[in-house]
């Protein structure tokens, strides 16, 4: 487990990941006749960068015990 020194930079590298994977999978599909392995690819990319975000995310929030 990281803490949070660790965690938000490491999270700002992802979130700017995810954004220019996002404008690479425009530009891709814009282009014409868009490579469609490169386009799974890409999107499979953003989504493990997501949901590594969401785990990140996770670990700020302080387990709360109702």
């Amino acid at each position: 487990m990281m803490d949070e020194r660790q965690i938000l930079p490491r999270l700002n590298l992802l979130r700017i990941e995810h954004r220019d994977l996002d404008a690479a999978i425009v530009a891709l599909a814009e282009g014409g006749v868009p490579d469609q392995l490169q386009m799974m690819r890409l999107k499979k990319r953003k989504l493990a960068l997501r949901d590594e975000i969401s785990r990140l995310e996770d670990e700020l929030i302080p387990d709360i015990i109702a």
